[in-house]
């Protein structure tokens, strides 16, 4: 009884650290807008500066320090590790900077988009390059997003570069990490590790200096530290949220983020929509919808 209590208590706890990290991930999509004149890379190269002490303290939290030694002797001891830490570095940097890129050049709702999509291209992926198979549902909900792909393409001619960079960049990263073997908090101390130096050379080379850019709107010596505040909470709260929830829970709160952003970009960013855009949006939104409520009733009846 006293473990059944306490596991209730963790899944609630959980669900509430999901939803409010989902809540502070969107409204960092639009806290960009406030950091005037700061470019997307630059806001960029300060999310990835101020994440890393965060991390430390959660990598202290959960005594994984001895998992990070581990990897630098690997680092030490040969090459063939260093190129694929690169490039899980540049993968998710690439994220990164189209996060805070978007909000500041009308894509904020392509990203979204984007991120609506991501799910259904995890399954697609796990199908073809896992052999995992999908059931009725999921391969109904992808049937159904791609109707409203094709609708787009139709629509407009393309597809926006910036939906399909999540899409078909998250994958990618997920499926390195995968190979890799290695914990989440590990890798991601790494990632942002090796990020550092990209960083530093955009936020060193940027023209006014920070000294500048500071002495002439004063708001950003309050605004840059609460950046890093929001965005390392953002990250604390969503990897507590991943070790007290269920996987299969977890990943259906993962749907709260993209309709958040979505009402960010549409409500508060002013990115308006044509009315046959929004037949691009219905599909997807109902294929999200389909998997998000198989995935609750396979948790449910667990």
């Amino acid at each position: 009884m006293v473990q059944e209590f306490f596991k209730r208590v963790d899944v609630k706890q959980g669900i509430a650290l999901s939803v409010f990290s989902s809540a502070l991930f969107a409204g960092l999509y639009y806290y960009t807008v406030l950091l005037f004149p700061l470019t997307g890379e630059q806001i960029f190269a300060w999310r990835v500066l101020l994440a890393l002490p965060a991390i430390a303290i959660l990598v202290s939290r959960n005594r994984s320090w001895d998992d990070i030694a581990q990897i630098v002797r690997r680092l030490r001891c040969g090459w063939r590790l260093w190129p694929l830490l690169f490039t899980s570095a540049a993968l998710l940097g690439a994220q990164l900077w189209l996060f805070t890129w978007a909000p500041l050049h009308q894509k904020a709702l392509d990203v979204s988009l984007g991120y609506f999509l991501l799910p259904l291209s995890m399954v697609l992926v796990g199908r073809f390059f896992y052999q995992e198979r999908l059931s009725r549902v999921q391969w109904l909900a992808v049937s159904v997003a791609m109707v409203g792909v094709a609708h787009e393409f139709i629509r407009v001619g393309s597809f926006s570069w910036a939906t399909a960079l999540v899409v078909f960049g998250y994958p990618p990263y997920f499926m390195l990490r995968r190979a890799l073997r290695l914990r989440s908090l590990t890798c991601l101390w790494f990632d942002m590790l090796f990020l550092t130096p990209a960083a530093i050379v955009v936020l060193a080379s940027q023209n006014p200096g920070l000294m500048d850019q500071v002495f002439q709107y004063p708001r950003l010596l309050g605004l840059i530290p609460l950046l890093g505040v929001i965005s390392s909470t953002a990250l604390v709260c969503y990897l507590s949220a991943s070790r007290m929830l269920p996987l299969g829970l977890f990943g259906i709160m993962g749907y709260v983020e993209p309709v958040l952003l979505f009402w960010v970009a549409f409500l508060l960013l002013g990115e308006g929509m044509t009315a046959s855009a929004w037949w691009t949006y219905i599909p997807i939104w109902i294929a999200v919808v389909l998997v998000g409520a198989e995935g609750l009733w396979i948790w449910v009846k667990r």
